[in-house]
C-alpha cells in the first residue's frame, strides 16, 4: 500500500441490550475495543474522540515509546508482549505480520468516520505490510448483547504460508480478577473450578478433538466473589466442536485479555497461494451475575430461526431398559406402555444395525440388521407411529469397530498418524470423513435410511477422543479440522435433505456441548449420568450456555447404572422436569404405583412445559452448595416454577430460608408446594405451607416416616415479590437426595 492511499478512519460505537461496544479503527490499524461492558450513554463524534484519547495508557518505565495498542487480533508489532492473534511464517518471513485497513463496513454500508449504532456488524478488510496476506475480521454486537468475532486470513503470495494459530481476544478490566471455568469428566460434566487472574496465561486447550467433558466450556472473569445474582463478568467461549483454546492473560503492565480460538496440530492447515484459513466464532459475553451472561446466550439460540420451541415431546429411550437385546415384541410393548403413559417420542438406542450385538462390533455399517429386524424397522415404527408418538433412531456416524464390513474394506479410511493404529477406546476407531470415499459411504447409508423409515430424530452419539487423527491417505497428516468441517458438513447434508429431522447432541453423553454443534442440533444429551444427585449439578451449570429446552434430563432407572445409588422417584422425576423431559427405565419393570407416580410428572411436564422451556432461568445463590434451588419465571413475571434440592446433610438443619429471586417486587403471588407421588423423605412442613389436604400426611412428616405414597396438596401462602426475594420463607425439612418444587402465581 503506498502512502496516498486512503485508509479508513472511524470511532464506532455500537449499543444494544445493555451493553456497549466501542472500538478504535483510526489510522487504518486493526479494531482495538476502547469500552465493552455496561452501556454507555449516547457519545458524539467529539464525546468518542475525547474518550479514545483519555484512555490511551501512559509510557511506563522499560516500556514502548509508542503507547501500547491492543488489537482484537493482537499484534506482536504493537508492543503487546502476550500471545499474538496470528502464529505462522512463509518458512521463516512474515511471522509478525503488520496489517494496515483498507475497507470498513458497518451492516455492509462503507464507514468512514465516527459512527454509534445498535447491534451490528463490522466488518474490516486488511493487509499485512508486505502484501502477503489478507484478512477479513468480522466483529458483531448481537440484539441480545453477545459481541462475536471470526478472522479469516487468505494467502496473497506466491509461496505456502503454514498458519500454527489465530486467536481473537477482548481486553477485559483490572477488577476483573477471579476466574471460573469448568473441567469433568464422562459422568461428570461441567464441574465449576475457580481461581485467580495473575500476571501470566490461564490457558485450557481442549486436544480431544472433540469438545469433551473436562471443557473449559465458559471462560468468565469477574469481580471478586461473582455469583448467579451479582458481580460484573465476562466471559469468552468458543464455538468449535474440534481442538480449542479458551485463556486469559494479564501482562506485566497490566493489561488483560479474554480470548479464544482453534487449536491447529502441526501442519493442520498450511495455506497454499489462494487459499485461506476462518476461524470458529468466539463469543464474548458481559453481565452482572452469572444469570445475566446465560440469559444472553439462551435468548441467541432461541433466536435462531429453527430454534426448538417450549413443545419438546415427553422422549423415552430404550438404552437402560433394553440394551443391545433387540426384540420386536418386546420393544413394541413397551411402546405400547410408553403411550398409554403419555410419551411422545420412543427412541430406539443402539444396536439395531449390522452385527452390532454388543460393543465390539458392526459401527459403520449402517444397514438395518436382518438378524435381530427380519422385517426391517417397520413393524417397530410403524407401531410407534400409530400410537400417535415420534421415532427417533441411533447413530454413531463417525465411528468404526475393526470387526466391521467398513473397516475390512476400507483399513485407510480409519484416522491414525501412522501405519500403526491409535490406541483402541470403546472398542472403536474414528472413521475419517475428511477423505470423500468415507463421507459418501456414511452420508448414502445414513439418507438411505432416512428416505425408507419415518424418522422424526437422531440421537447422534460420538464416544471416543480423536487421539493421532490423521489422514493415513497423506501420510498421516494431521486432519482434526477437516473432520470437524466435515462433521458440520454432513448434518447440514442430511438437515436438507430432511428439513423437519431433530438432531440430539450426544458424545460419551455432554461431550460435545457448544456453540459451534449448536448451530445444527436440537438437543443436548447432558450426561450419561442419569442420576439426579449429579445431574442437579450437571443441569445447573449447563444453563450457563443453552436453556432448558436444549437440555435432555431423563427419569432414570431406580438404581443408577452409572452410580449405583438407588433415587426415589419423586427426586427422580423432579429433577428431570427442569430440561427437555424423558424417560430412560424399562417401564416393564416398573410397579402400578410407580407407573402412577410417572403418569404423574408427565401430565406435570405436559402442563407446564410452556413455562419450564420458555422461561427465564433464575439460579439462587444459596449460603449451602449442598442445596440447589433453580426455577424458571415467565418473562411476564406472572408466574414461576422453582424447585429447591437437598443433596446432602445440611448444616444447620433445618436449612436457611429460601429465597426466590427474579419475581415482580410489587406484585402478590401465591406459592404453592408441588407433591407428586410420595411426599419427601423426612418432610418437616413449614408452618406457612398450611394445613395438609390429608390428614394421613401430618403423620408422614415425621422425620421417622419413610414416605409412603400420599396424595397430597397443601395451600402455601401468597406474599410479595420482594419480600420473597429479600426476606425469604422458611424451608421445610427433608432427607438428602430429595427436592421440593414449588409453583409460584401471581394473584394481581
Amino acid at each position: 500500500m503506498t502512502s496516498s492511499q486512503h485508509t479508513p478512519h472511524a470511532l464506532l460505537h455500537l449499543r444494544t441490550a445493555g451493553v456497549s461496544l466501542v472500538l478504535d479503527a483510526r489510522h487504518g490499524a486493526l479494531p482495538s475495543v476502547i469500552h465493552w461492558g455496561p452501556a454507555l450513554v449516547d457519545l458524539d463524534g467529539d464525546d468518542l474522540a475525547v474518550l479514545a484519547d483519555a484512555v490511551e495508557p501512559v509510557i511506563g518505565s522499560n516500556t514502548p515509546e509508542t503507547p501500547l495498542r491492543l488489537a482484537v487480533l493482537p499484534e506482536h508489532h504493537a508492543g503487546w508482549s502476550g500471545r499474538p492473534g496470528v502464529s505462522g511464517s512463509f518458512d521463516g518471513p512474515g511471522w509478525s505480520p503488520r496489517f494496515v485497513t483498507t475497507a470498513l463496513a458497518l451492516d455492509g454500508a462503507p464507514v468512514d468516520g465516527d459512527r454509534t449504532a445498535d447491534a451490528g456488524t463490522v466488518v474490516v478488510d486488511a493487509v499485512d505490510d508486505s502484501g502477503r496476506l489478507a484478512l477479513r475480521l468480522e466483529i458483531e454486537l448481537t440484539p441480545q448483547g453477545l459481541v462475536r468475532t471470526r478472522a479469516e486470513i487468505a494467502n496473497r503470495h506466491d509461496a505456502p504460508y503454514r498458519l500454527d494459530d489465530l486467536s481473537l481476544a477482548l481486553p477485559i478490566p483490572a477488577e476483573a480478577s477471579e476466574l471460573l471455568d469448568f473441567t469433568g469428566q464422562h459422568n461428570g460434566e461441567r464441574m465449576p473450578q475457580r481461581s485467580t487472574l495473575v500476571d501470566g496465561v490461564h490457558l485450557r486447550e481442549n486436544r480431544r478433538g472433540r469438545t469433551a467433558a473436562d471443557s473449559a466450556f465458559l471462560l468468565h472473569a469477574g469481580t471478586p466473589g461473582f455469583d448467579f445474582a451479582g458481580g460484573a463478568v465476562w466471559a469468552v467461549h468458543t464455538a468449535w466442536s474440534g481442538n480449542h483454546r479458551h485463556y486469559a492473560e494479564r501482562v506485566f503492565s497490566g493489561e488483560q485479555v479474554l480470548g479464544g480460538g482453534e487449536v491447529l496440530l502441526p501442519g493442520e492447515v498450511a495455506l497454499a497461494p489462494e487459499e485461506s484459513y476462518r476461524s470458529p466464532w468466539v463469543y464474548f459475553a458481559f453481565g452482572t451475575g452469572l444469570d445475566a451472561l446465560a440469559h444472553r446466550f439462551h435468548a441467541h439460540l432461541r433466536a435462531r430461526p429453527d430454534a426448538p420451541d417450549s413443545r419438546r415431546p415427553v422422549t423415552l429411550n430404550v438404552w437402560e431398559a433394553v440394551y443391545f437385546r433387540h426384540d420386536a415384541d418386546e420393544l413394541i410393548a413397551l411402546a405400547e406402555r410408553a403411550a398409554d403413559l403419555g410419551v411422545e417420542r420412543f427412541v430406539l438406542d443402539d444396536g439395531w444395525f449390522g452385527d452390532r450385538r454388543h460393543d465390539r462390533a458392526g459401527l459403520g455399517d449402517w444397514t438395518v440388521s436382518a438378524d435381530v429386524w427380519p422385517d426391517g424397522l417397520h413393524p417397530l415404527i410403524d407401531r410407534v407411529h400409530a400410537l400417535g408418538m415420534q421415532f427417533g433412531l441411533w447413530f454413531e456416524p463417525e465411528m468404526v469397530n475393526l470387526d466391521s464390513d467398513l473397516a475390512r474394506r476400507h483399513p485407510e479410511w480409519i484416522m491414525a498418524a501412522r501405519d500403526d493404529l491409535p490406541v483402541e477406546s470403546r472398542f472403536q476407531h474414528v472413521l475419517n470423513l475428511g477423505i470423500p470415499g468415507a463421507y459418501a459411504h456414511v452420508r448414502d447409508q445414513m439418507l438411505a435410511i432416512l428416505d425408507e423409515y419415518r424418522i422424526d430424530y437422531i440421537k447422534w452419539d460420538h464416544n471416543r477422543d480423536l487421539i493421532e487423527a490423521g489422514d493415513r491417505t497423506r501420510g498421516g497428516h494431521a486432519a482434526v479440522h477437516a473432520q470437524t468441517e466435515a462433521f458440520y458438513r454432513l448434518l447440514g447434508d442430511l438437515r436438507r435433505a430432511h428439513p423437519s429431522l431433530e438432531v440430539e447432541t450426544c458424545s460419551s453423553g455432554g461431550g460435545r456441548v457448544d456453540l459451534g454443534v449448536l448451530e445444527h442440533t436440537d438437543r443436548i444429551w447432558v450426561s450419561d449420568n442419569s442420576d439426579p444427585h449429579d445431574r442437579q449439578g450437571m443441569l445447573q451449570w449447563t444453563l450457563q450456555l443453552a436453556p432448558p429446552e436444549f437440555l435432555g434430563a431423563h427419569i432414570a432407572s431406580p438404581r443408577s447404572h452409572t452410580t449405583g445409588r438407588h433415587m426415589d422417584l419423586a427426586f427422580r422425576g423432579g429433577t428431570a422436569v427442569f430440561g427437555h423431559f424423558g424417560i430412560e427405565w424399562n417401564l416393564a419393570e416398573a410397579t402400578d404405583a410407580d407407573l402412577a407416580a410417572v403418569r404423574g410428572w408427565i401430565d406435570f411436564y405436559t402442563a407446564h412445559r410452556g413455562l419450564l422451556l420458555a422461561g427465564d432461568v433464575v439460579r439462587v445463590d444459596t449460603p449451602d452448595p449442598r442445596i440447589v434451588v433453580r426455577g424458571v419465571v415467565a418473562p411476564d413475571r406472572s408466574r414461576a416454577i422453582f424447585s429447591a434440592a437437598v443433596l446432602d446433610t445440611v448444616h444447620p438443619d433445618p436449612p436457611a430460608r429460601l429465597r426466590l429471586r427474579g419475581l415482580d417486587p410489587e406484585r402478590r403471588y401465591r406459592v404453592t408446594p408441588v407433591l407428586l407421588g410420595t411426599l419427601p423423605s423426612g418432610l418437616i412442613a413449614p408452618a406457612w405451607w398450611g394445613e395438609a389436604s390429608d390428614a394421613a400426611a401430618h403423620a408422614a412428616q415425621e422425620y421417622w416416616d419413610h414416605s409412603p405414597r400420599v396424595d397430597v396438596t397443601f395451600p402455601g401462602a401468597a406474599f410479595r415479590g420482594q419480600v420473597l426475594h429479600t426476606v425469604g420463607v422458611a424451608s421445610p425439612r427433608v432427607h438428602p437426595d430429595q427436592v421440593v418444587l414449588y409453583r409460584v402465581d401471581a394473584l394481581d
